[in-house]
C-alpha cells in the first residue's frame, strides 16, 4: 500500500521549509532511512529519511518550492504501484514541467465549474500558480471534485475551460546575465537583494523572542587565569594524538551545566497558555555557531552525562556540520539553555537574545590580560566578561544575578568545577 510522506512537525516553531534538492527521482528504489530530499528549514539544510524501503512513487514538489508542515511531499510503496494513496487524498505525481504553449485561448472564461470551495492540494495550487492558471475555472476530474495536475495541464492545452491569471512570459531566446536593479533614491543609488530562507527565519525568530520575553541582561567579570592554565595543560595532552581538537567550549559547557543544577529556573520554559513553569530535568545545551549563511544553533544532548573528551569531539563535529549545513532536524531541537562564545571574534560585551522557548542564554566574551587587584597588589590577570540574558517574566533580577555569580565562581575555581562534574 502506498505511504504518503508528510513534512513533519519537528517543533521549535518550525512551520515551513523549502525543497533544496531531491536526492532521488520517481521510480528509484530506496532503503529505509535513506536520505531522499534536502529541505532548508529553521537554521539548517537537513536530509529527510525515507520512512520505508521500496519505490519512490511520486515527488509532489519541485526544488525551490516552499512546503508547509503536513504537506505530502513524496509517496513511497512497492515498485510499480500507483502514486496515489489508498485513501485517494494525495494529488497525482507532478509531471515534468512542460514548456509554455505558444498561444493559449484568451476567450472569456465560462461559468465556474465549481459550486463551492476549490479542492486542490498545495502542490497543485502551486503548479497552477506557476503556469498562470486560475483554479476557479478549471474543471476538476479527481476524486470528490478535486483538481489534479492533469486538469491544470488540460486547461493549458485548451481541452478544458480555464482563465489565465498573469500568464507566464515566453522564454527569451537569449539569456541575459542576472543583475541587481539599481534604484535611485534621494540619497543616492541603491540595490536590493532578497534575503535567504535562513535569514528570514532568523529575523522572525529574533523579533518574536524580543516580543515574547521580558529581556534583562546581567553582566559580570570572571578571572579565568587558573582556568586558562588548566586548559593549556589539558589541551596539550588531549591533542597529542593529532586527532582531537580541544577548545575552551567543553569547560564552558560543564560550568553552565553545574550552574543550571543550582539555578533550575534558567533551565526551564514558560507555558503561558497553562500558566505553568516547565522545569527541565535534562541538560540539552544549544551552542550558537557562526556560519557563512547565518547563525545556527545545534544542541548538545545530555551534556551533563558526557566527559570533556566526548564534549570536545561532539562540539567540533556539530560546529563543522553546521557550517556545511549537514545537521539533522533532531540535532537542532530540544535545547534547554543556549550558550554563545563571542571570544574568538572579540569584543567586551553584548546582550544576547533568548532562544525561544528557553528562559535564558549565556554569552562568553574575549579573554584579555588586564590589570587586577590580587592580595592588595595590581597584577596582570586573564579576565573575561560574561553576560546572561533572562526572561524577567519568570526569573527575578536577584536570581539572575545569583546565577551569574555562581557561573563566575565555577570559572574562577577550576578545582571546584572539576568536583562539580
Amino acid at each position: 500500500m502506498p505511504l504518503e510522506f508528510r513534512f513533519p512537525d519537528v517543533g521549535e516553531g518550525i512551520h515551513e521549509g523549502k525543497i533544496v534538492q531531491w536526492l532521488v527521482k520517481e521510480g528509484d528504489v530506496v532503503a529505509v532511512d535513506q536520505p531522499f530530499v534536502k529541505v532548508e528549514t529553521d537554521k539548517a539544510v537537513v536530509d529527510l529519511p525515507a520512512p520505508k524501503a521500496g519505490g519512490v512513487l511520486a515527488l509532489r514538489f519541485a526544488a525551490g518550492e516552499t512546503i508547509q508542515v503536513g504537506d505530502v511531499i513524496a509517496v513511497f510503496g512497492a515498485p510499480g504501484e500507483n502514486g496515489t494513496s489508498a485513501a485517494g487524498a494525495a494529488a497525482p505525481a507532478a509531471p515534468a514541467l512542460p514548456a509554455a504553449p505558444a498561444a493559449v485561448s484568451r476567450a472569456a472564461a465560462p461559468t465556474s465549474p465549481h459550486s463551492g470551495k476549490i479542492l486542490a492540494t498545495p502542490h497543485t495550487r502551486a503548479y497552477a500558480r506557476k503556469r498562470g492558471v486560475d483554479l476557479v475555472s478549471v474543471t476538476p476530474t479527481g476524486k470528490g471534485g478535486r483538481i489534479t495536475d492533469e486538469d491544470v495541464d488540460r486547461a493549458l492545452e485548451g481541452t478544458s475551460p480555464a482563465r489565465l491569471q498573469n500568464p507566464p512570459a515566453p522564454p527569451s531566446s537569449v539569456s541575459a546575465a542576472p543583475s541587481a536593479p539599481v534604484e535611485i533614491t534621494e540619497a543616492g543609488p541603491v540595490t536590493r537583494e532578497p534575503i535567504s530562507h535562513l535569514r528570514k527565519v532568523i529575523a522572525e525568530a529574533m523579533a518574536a523572542s524580543k516580543r515574547t520575553s521580558a529581556h534583562v541582561t546581567h553582566v559580570d567579570e570572571a578571572d579565568v587565569t587558573d582556568l586558562v592554565e588548566l586548559y593549556r595543560k589539558v589541551k596539550g595532552a588531549v591533542e597529542a594524538d593529532g586527532k582531537t581538537k580541544f577548545s575552551l567550549m567543553p569547560l564552558f559547557v560543564k560550568a553552565v551545566v553545574a550552574m543550571l543544577k543550582r539555578h533550575p529556573l534558567l533551565n526551564a520554559s514558560y507555558d503561558e497558555a497553562r500558566g505553568e513553569i516547565v522545569l527541565k530535568r535534562y541538560y540539552h545545551i544549544g551552542m550558537a555557531v557562526d556560519t557563512p549563511d547565518g547563525l545556527i544553533v545545534p544542541v548538545l544532548k545530555n551534556a551533563d552525562r558526557k566527559d570533556m573528551l566526548q564534549l570536545a569531539a561532539e562540539i567540533a563535529d556539530l560546529a563543522q556540520r553546521a557550517r556545511e549545513r549537514r545537521l539533522s532536524l533532531e540535532e537542532l531541537k530540544g535545547g534547554s539553555f543556549t550558550i554563545t562564545n563571542i571570544g574568538p571574534i572579540g569584543g567586551l560585551i553584548a546582550t544576547p537574545i533568548i532562544h525561544q522557548p528557553e528562559l535564558a542564554i549565556a554569552a562568553f566574551f574575549a579573554i584579555k590580560e588586564r590589570p587586577a587587584v590580587v592580595g592588595g597588589a595590581v597584577v596582570p590577570r586573564k579576565l573575561m566578561n560574561i553576560a546572561i540574558s533572562f526572561d524577567h517574566r519568570i526569573i527575578d533580577g536577584a536570581e539572575g544575578a545569583r546565577a551569574a555569580a555562581g557561573l563566575v565562581r565555577l570559572l574562577e575555581n577550576p578545582g571546584l568545577l572539576m568536583v562539580s562534574l
